[in-house]
């Protein structure tokens, strides 16, 4: 059975790329969001295995999103997508909670790697 993933990002060619890129890795794009709000929304949802998830996002934030996501489900797994130079950022959704991180521009190869990592990892405690 493949991973079941949802996508979180406001700009709809982001989204279009990572779905492309995961449904030809094999995963299935069970949903997609524009921002925190709807990541919430859709991850309640869906629950999803594991979630993509931007950073920097109108309504709600990336980082505050992942707060509440792991609030909920201490195990749920989130990766973050972000763009060079949001080093602060990164070690902010770390902090949360975040397995691990794309960095955009993304290859495909560095989104199925991270997504292969994210999915491994042992559940928190």
């Amino acid at each position: 059975m493949s991973a079941r993933i949802l996508i979180v990002d406001d700009a709809l060619l982001v989204r279009e790329m990572l779905r492309d890129i995961l449904t030809e890795g094999g995963f299935e794009v069970v949903g997609e969001a524009r921002d925190g709000i709807e990541a919430l929304e859709r991850f309640r949802e869906l629950e999803p295995d594991l979630v993509v998830l931007d950073i920097v996002m109108p309504r709600k934030s990336g980082v505050d999103a992942l707060a509440e996501l792991i609030a909920e489900r201490p195990d749920a797994k989130v990766l973050i997508c972000s763009a060079l130079g949001q080093e602060a950022l990164i070690e902010e959704a770390r902090s949360a909670g975040a397995l691990g991180f794309i960095v955009k521009p993304f290859s495909p190869g560095d989104v199925t790697a991270a997504i292969r990592r994210a999915l491994r990892e042992k559940p928190r405690d």
